[in-house]
């Protein structure tokens, strides 16, 4: 039986925010994370990597640092590795229901080469809380007693610690956060779309949009009274789950778009760049943006023409729809400095204004659109930016910024893609699943 059937078989994914995890390889160094745990009982969960999975045991009381206090630890069913990374509120009703802090973590190591999880284990915890080494010991079934043994290391009492390692927050704090106030506002009030709705696509489609926003430098058109009111394009923020880079900001994970959307900013935009790498921008961008008039057939034809451009130069290119008038075609591409980045996409708009003078341009003005499409590059400079994948689109039914295969091209129109047709997507494979391949 799979080490995980356990966990899964206990879990409805759809209620909670618990990752769903796979048994993965294990890595050089192992990881262990104890989460203190305020469900039915207030207690904490050390949990030790292993094969690929995290070996649980719940402990009833705080551990201590006296070698003479042996805690009662009470193995659980296996945990994916994702685990270690939770922080939240598991909802009531659900297994395991209330909230978990990230109480301490870090890397731990098995003193004996050989390490058998029936008997006993002594070990060594490399954590900001936990530290030296420490013992459990099975005494029957599933219980075990957790020890810490003489090693001569500093004791400290673990109880008064009320903060998390991970987000320095408190239990209530983190309980008080992903409560959504103005659920039933109305966004869109033509289609009766709430902020609810909103908020839950981003909830849902946050597995596809992470990977490809998430520590990318963003920017957020914010709405507070919907498509009826003003709206703000903003690149600074206060928000805590976000993390700061110089002047520019950036999603950290999950808890950091849906804080947003919570303050109403319903769309995205991300530049070219990521914070591991401030001065070589990785994800470029063309916007086929057509004149007024221009008909789907001949916005296609472009897009097709550009990615023959791309070709031949065996550039790998992604499509997605704008959610707007025009498609995005994003090219993967590495080892260039800024300068150099703009330079060759601007040329390779510059190429193609040059293949077919009748049909595109290069040049911004508008008098030089008339009857073509703008091959938009200047997107590619250091402080622009250009709407993120899965981003939602603040005009009427909220289209969506969504990547598709190539050989949808001639399916979808550029604004084709609703919130609710993009979740029912989210079923199908990931059109972009090889896009960091290219990294």
């Amino acid at each position: 039986m799979e080490s995980l059937s356990k966990y899964k078989q206990k879990r409805n994914f759809d209620k909670t925010e618990e990752p769903i995890g796979k048994k993965q390889k294990r890595l050089k160094k192992l990881r262990f994370v104890v989460q203190h745990h305020i469900a039915s009982h207030n207690h904490y969960d050390l949990r030790l990597e292993w094969n690929g999975v995290l070996k649980s045991f719940a402990i009833p009381k705080c551990p201590s640092y006296n070698s003479k206090i042996k805690r009662l630890a009470i193995e659980v069913e296996d945990h994916p590795l994702e685990y270690r990374n939770f922080e939240g509120t598991i909802p009531k009703g659900e297994y395991g229901g209330g909230t978990v802090m990230i109480f301490d973590e870090g890397y731990w190591e098995p003193v004996n080469k050989k390490v058998s999880f029936k008997k006993k284990i002594n070990f060594v915890l490399k954590g900001q809380r936990f530290k030296g080494s420490w013992t459990l010991v099975h005494l029957e079934k599933n219980n075990w007693l957790f020890i810490k043994e003489k090693d001569g290391e500093k004791g400290i009492d673990l109880r008064k610690f009320k903060t998390s390692v991970k987000s320095g927050k408190t239990m209530d704090e983190i309980a008080a956060k992903v409560v959504l106030t103005n659920p039933d506002k109305l966004i869109d009030v033509k289609n009766k779309i709430t902020k609810k709705d909103i908020f839950t696509y981003y909830e849902k489609v946050s597995m596809r949009m992470l990977p490809l926003v998430c520590k990318r430098f963003v920017s957020v058109v914010r709405s507070p009274q919907g498509l009826n009111g003003q709206s703000f394009f903003m690149k600074h923020f206060t928000n805590e789950f976000l993390g700061k880079k110089k002047s520019f900001y950036y999603l950290k994970d999950k808890w950091g778009l849906l804080e947003e959307v919570q303050m109403n900013s319903f769309e995205f935009h991300i530049g070219a760049n990521s914070i591991s790498n401030l001065h070589e921008p990785n994800y470029m961008v063309f916007d086929l943006d057509p004149d007024e008039g221009l008909s789907l057939e001949k916005l296609r034809e472009g897009v097709l023409d550009l990615k023959q451009i791309l070709d031949a130069l065996s550039l790998p290119s992604f499509l997605k729809t704008s959610g707007k008038k025009g498609y995005h075609v994003v090219v993967p591409i590495t080892q260039m400095k800024w300068l150099e980045f703009r330079l060759f996409a601007k040329r390779i708009a510059e190429v193609m204004e040059k293949k077919w003078p009748d049909k595109y341009t290069s040049k911004m003005s508008k008098q030089k659109r008339r009857g073509k499409i703008f091959i938009d590059w200047v997107r590619n400079t250091l402080g622009a930016s250009s709407v993120a994948p899965y981003s939602v689109r603040l005009k009427e039914n909220l289209p969506v910024s969504m990547p598709i295969k190539w050989s949808e091209l001639y399916k979808i129109k550029p604004d084709g893609i609703t919130m609710k047709e993009a979740l029912r997507r989210l079923k199908n494979k990931d059109p972009w699943a090889d896009f960091y391949d290219f990294y």
